[in-house]
């Protein structure tokens, strides 16, 4: 009876290794047991970025809420902090959102925090 030696699971675990490695340089994406290496680390960059991205998205929106601020002369932690005063609760992507698109309802938002800080 002959020996089966390359059964249907083994060749699909390595089909989907190498799919994953699709696009990668050189050997990494057709030799195995390189492309596994190479795989493993780039679906652990995948889940680490996933959650760095929420951090990346708030660092920008901070970016243009300051941008914004300035032309209205007020620093971001003095709007920040007159909002929380004056008992506003906006989050940080609905203010930068205001800040691109809208910016007479900024200067509104402003406004209002300026005077709960009393300046």
């Amino acid at each position: 009876m002959s020996r089966a030696i390359d059964g249907s699971k083994r060749k699909n675990r390595r089909k989907k290794i190498l799919k994953l490695a699709k696009g990668y340089w050189g050997r990494r994406k057709s030799n195995f047991k390189t492309a596994k290496d190479a795989v493993a680390k780039g679906l652990s960059y995948a889940y680490r970025d996933r959650k760095d991205r929420k951090g990346d998205f708030r660092r920008l929106w901070i970016v243009r809420i300051n941008a914004a601020c300035r032309q209205e002369g007020i620093s971001y932690s003095r709007l920040i902090d007159g909002l929380n005063k004056a008992g506003i609760t906006i989050n940080r992507k609905a203010l930068a959102h205001l800040a691109t698109e809208d910016t007479g309802a900024f200067k509104a938002v402003a406004a209002q925090a300026k005077a709960a800080l009393g300046a």
